[in-house]
């Protein structure tokens, strides 16, 4: 049995809760099909000890597939991130009190990793399933670039991990009446996005091309 390994990150920026983990949790031991199982691990919005508990995780299941998940308050859809790059620069302290500024995740590392998920081909998948979705081409530079990038940069190194990547999801209802007029997606939608990721990634094995870019 093969497997998928799926994170989610502590709550932060006074949040009580973190949309990530609430629905990887929610997966850990479901079986995908008859070759796939989803464990999940709950990782530290710290910038050290995030890749840290990524690194046991990754050498603990060995798995084929990993796929990190974090929150982006104030988007509206499944953001699937294209491209990581080598620097924390936060505008805000971690939670553990870190605010590195213009740091490498790895130093000596390449600028950039792209993620090796079929990207284009999970949008089009989410979009016929009525889900909003989108190619991003930023994960930011806190702690969610900081996991992607760090993750790229392990999975480069270990022959278990076939396909690994990144992906932003939006608050949950209850975290959004705190926040005027920002967009949220209820949590059954958001399990039912990232199952039909998977199935997306399990039966890929060349992404579309398809335009999915940006203008600014």
């Amino acid at each position: 049995m093969k497997r998928i390994l799926l994170t989610g990150f502590d709550p932060f920026g006074g949040e009580q809760s973190n949309p990530s983990w609430e629905v990887v949790r929610r997966l850990d031991g479901l079986l995908i099909g008859d070759s796939h199982q989803i464990v999940s691990a709950r990782l530290p919005c710290e910038f050290v000890n995030s890749l840290l508990i990524l690194d046991v995780a990754l050498r603990q299941h060995q798995p084929a597939i990993v796929i990190c998940l974090g929150q982006a308050g104030g988007r509206a859809d499944i953001s699937l991130e294209r491209i990581a790059i080598n620097v924390d620069d936060a505008r805000m302290s971690d939670n553990a009190g870190a605010q590195p500024v213009d740091v490498p995740v790895v130093s000596g590392g390449p600028a950039a990793y792209f993620s090796s998920l079929p990207i284009k081909a999970i949008a089009q998948e989410l979009h016929l399933s009525g889900i909003p979705a989108s190619i991003s081409q930023t994960a930011g530079t806190f702690v969610c670039n900081h996991v992607f990038y760090g993750l790229m940069h392990m999975a480069s190194s270990m022959d278990s991990i076939q396909r690994a990547g990144f992906i932003h999801i939006p608050y949950l209802p209850e975290q959004a009446v705190a926040h005027t007029g920002a967009a949220s997606m209820p949590l059954e939608m958001l399990k039912t996005a990232v199952l039909k990721v998977l199935e997306s990634v399990l039966k890929t094995d060349k992404d579309l091309r398809i335009a999915g870019g940006a203008t600014h």
